[in-house]
């Protein structure tokens, strides 16, 4: 498992690893004592509910850092005239004849429904490099696939406010 990560993508990872070390963990293992010494821990629900917010830190942590282990840093950086890495592309689906703004970004903070793509999806990978007014083919699989036309490239900064996926 390789993730193409930009740097700022890591600094972000490794600032909520900080975090939830430091603050979250701490306060779950407050919760879990507190729940505890409510007495019998069978039927004591506010006990497993801190356990179980305990286990899904740590295995947010452990994510977050198998991430970052196993990353390809990718540039963020392309021609002013191609599509690239955190560029805002306003697209033409010639099928259905309506008109699309997405921003490319990294795998961990694709999010289609807040029209964030990232460039491993059929139409980011297919956008990557191209021009405005550069007729695309997207194949969905091999024979399958649409024609979108590249309406504008507007080169935007990762201002880091895109959110890193939970899983």
């Amino acid at each position: 498992m390789h993730n193409e990560l930009t740097q700022k993508d890591i600094e972000k990872m490794q600032e909520e690893i900080e975090y939830r070390k430091l603050v979250v963990r701490r306060d779950a293992l407050e919760d879990v004592k507190a729940a505890r010494a409510h007495g019998d821990l069978s039927e004591n629900f506010e006990y497993h509910a801190a356990k179980k917010f305990k286990n899904q830190n740590e295995s947010r942590i452990r994510y977050l850092e198998r991430m970052i282990k196993t990353a390809v840093i990718v540039s963020d950086e392309s021609p002013d005239d191609e599509v690239g890495m955190n560029n805002t592309v306003e697209v033409y689906f010639e099928d259905d004849q309506t008109t699309e703004k997405y921003k490319i970004v990294t795998t961990v903070r694709g999010d289609s429904l807040a029209g964030l793509i990232s460039t491993e999806s059929p139409l980011g990978r297919a956008l990557l490099g191209h021009k405005a007014g550069d007729r695309v083919y997207v194949e969905i699989s091999p024979g399958n696939g649409y024609y979108v036309v590249v309406k504008s490239i507007e080169n935007t900064v990762d201002d880091g406010t895109d959110r890193i996926r939970s899983f």
